[in-house]
């Protein structure tokens, strides 16, 4: 599938990752409309100086949403990184997980944030119950992300496609409200989130690489090019009988 076809599907595509590399690179792509990081991905790539990072990310990401996500496990810390975060740029999102690692909920930090009119990025959900609870926090005059993580859901077992449906169902009332599809494992959960009404799916680099090279591609044709890689590895590794 060629760029041109993933910018004409009815999602928005988000980009994830931490390599500054590609994420200035892919910034630079039509049908990536959006980015996303996250602490894990930033430990990944080596990256110790969150907030030099940051500004040298925004120096080149000026005019589409970016999500940084705050760090704390304290909610009044995490309402002092959230604002500081917030008037880094205007294309801001801030990243503030359901729950700290307590289990204790997130949602009236996210209420008071929201009524600040900071755009939050509600992350690491997994239920139906906390997309309900996050739906009536925010505000339907500020604009808002709710990641549920629907990758992680198939990961336990369970179908994550009426999780997501219901989801946005949910965020009917909130016309600024936008739900992501994120930790996509396949290039299939680029169409799954299309099917259940997602606003964006946000999508590692590796996997953008495999949708542009692979999706939409003829399945005999594929046939094919599977055998000849298994018949070149083995003429490479010199095998015989």
């Amino acid at each position: 599938m060629s760029a041109a076809q993933l910018e004409q599907l009815p999602i928005k595509i988000f980009a994830d990752g931490a390599d500054l590399e590609g994420i200035i690179d892919l910034c630079r792509q039509p049908f990536i409309q959006g980015l996303t990081t996250n602490p894990t991905l930033m430990r990944k790539v080596g990256i110790s100086d969150y907030e030099t990072f940051a500004r040298s990310v925004l120096a080149s990401v000026t005019d589409k949403p970016i999500s940084f996500e705050v760090f704390s496990d304290e909610f009044s810390e995490m309402r002092r990184q959230a604002l500081k975060i917030r008037n880094w740029q205007d294309n801001v999102y801030v990243k503030i997980p359901i729950t700290n690692t307590r289990g204790e909920s997130a949602l009236p930090l996210i209420r008071d944030l929201a009524a600040e009119g900071v755009k939050v990025n509600v992350t690491a959900i997994l239920t139906r119950r906390q997309v309900s609870g996050v739906a009536a926090a925010l505000s339907a005059h500020v604009p808002a992300v709710v990641s549920v993580f629907a990758g992680r859901i198939a990961d336990s077992g369970v179908d994550p496609l009426p999780v997501m449906k219901e989801s946005r169902q949910l965020l009917e009332h909130l016309p600024q409200a936008e739900l992501l599809w994120a930790s996509v494992r396949e290039v299939l959960n680029i169409f799954q989130a299309v099917d259940c009404g997602c606003h964006i799916v946000t999508v590692p680099h590796d996997i953008l690489a495999k949708a542009l090279k692979l999706a939409g591609m003829d399945l005999e044709e594929l046939s094919l090019s599977t055998v000849k890689m298994f018949y070149q590895d083995a003429v490479a590794s010199d095998f015989r009988l």
